[in-house]
């Protein structure tokens, strides 16, 4: 029986009818790999929302290992096995040896990053079994010749399917166990000179160990953000810079970071140590707020998104910005970074209270939003 990719569905995240749940690249990398996904040993990384895990459960796979790297991901896939009767056929891991000890087969969807990618590559050429097959597609707008690349330094050998609808799968074999040792460097870490703070981060999270414009201008005016506050946030807080630079500038904050990413949640505890304040930031993978209690935070610092995966999409910025009027105490501030042409302004006002410019250059707006009293 053919799997009815159109029956899965995005949720929690945002539904708008430019995104979808599956595309041709599930399509081709299940058709590929074929009735190997049966075989003991499956794993599936970067599934977003169940397409691939719960295609190989209707053929029958069991003790699936997954490891998505979206919180989001992860919820999406447990709500569409619960709808198709498959709840049960897997198990979500983190990017660790455990996730691909002993592969027999892996199912990727190739990230954009080349380091995210690396860093899975590694994982499964030094932990799977020697005669792993990986089936790594994505859609060609998104795929890059350096993706072979990055695949052969640990694989000997990698080969392209044809493309199908635009989309195509890499097969690669032969892992080379030793040169991934060599190359296992995860979390990179820099010391970034302008600011003094190091920066640490797996292959997935967002600018790595450099720190994104948006976040270093936010940076020069972070000294001002409710100096008096005692609690704050870091929301969507990658690899955790923002985070670290309230803690380090004022040592008598308790600050949280969090973030939906597994990526960005590695990445930020791994700053908070390098920088010497993870005993006062906590880090937290969450949705949003959805873990943190009302009225609970003096300040929460934001540089939100606004993509996803490629469609560019503001819907994750105004739940944010919602999540955060919850979360402030009354008086407290969201001070956010945002991309000008957006006009986020009216949406802050609505969401969490009147909203003050505090800095704005040629490309990025700076606000605080204050809570009413």
């Amino acid at each position: 029986m053919e799997f009815e990719y159109e029956r899965l569905r995005r949720w929690p995240e945002v539904e708008a009818p430019n995104l979808f749940a599956s595309d041709a690249a599930d399509r081709l990398i299940a058709d590929l790999a074929g009735d190997a996904v049966s075989e003991p040993g499956l794993v599936v990384i970067g599934d977003g929302y169940g397409a691939l895990t719960l295609a190989a459960a209707a053929r029958g796979a069991r003790g699936i290992r997954v490891h998505q790297d979206a919180l989001t991901g992860e919820r999406a896939l447990d709500a569409n096995a619960d709808a198709f009767g498959l709840a049960g056929s897997f198990e979500h891991r983190p990017l660790d040896d455990s996730l691909v000890r002993g592969a027999r087969t892996v199912l990727l969807r190739l990230p954009r990053s080349l380091d995210a990618l690396a860093e899975i590559a590694t994982l499964i050429a030094e932990h799977a079994r020697a005669d792993v097959t990986v089936y790594a597609g994505g859609m060609l707008k998104h795929m890059t010749t350096a993706m072979n690349a990055v695949l052969a330094e640990v694989f000997g050998d990698v080969s392209a399917s044809l493309a199908r609808q635009k989309a195509r799968v890499l097969t690669v074999r032969e892992p080379h166990p030793a040169a991934a040792t060599v190359l296992d460097r995860w979390p990179e870490r820099a010391l970034d000179p302008e600011t003094g703070l190091w920066v640490c981060a797996h292959g997935a999270a967002f600018a790595g160990t450099s720190v994104d414009i948006g976040t270093r201008f936010l940076l020069t005016v972070l000294y001002q953000a409710v100096p008096e506050a005692r609690t704050a946030i870091d929301l969507g807080c990658g690899t955790g810079v923002l985070a670290s630079a309230l803690a380090v500038s004022r040592p008598g904050l308790r600050v949280v970071a969090t973030d939906q990413s597994a990526a960005a949640v590695a990445s930020a505890r791994a700053t908070a140590a390098a920088n010497g304040v993870a005993d006062r930031v906590a880090v937290v993978r969450d949705d949003g707020l959805a873990s943190q209690p009302d009225a609970s935070a003096d300040v929460i610092v934001l540089n939100p998104p606004f993509h996803i995966g490629g469609a560019v999409h503001t819907g994750i910025a105004h739940r944010l910005f919602s999540d955060a009027g919850r979360v402030l105490a009354p008086g407290g501030e969201l001070w956010t970074v945002w991309n000008s042409h957006l006009g986020y302004r009216p949406a802050l006002e609505r969401a969490v209270g009147p909203t003050r410019q505090i800095a704005r250059n040629p490309k990025f707006t700076i606000t605080a939003s204050r809570r009413p009293s």
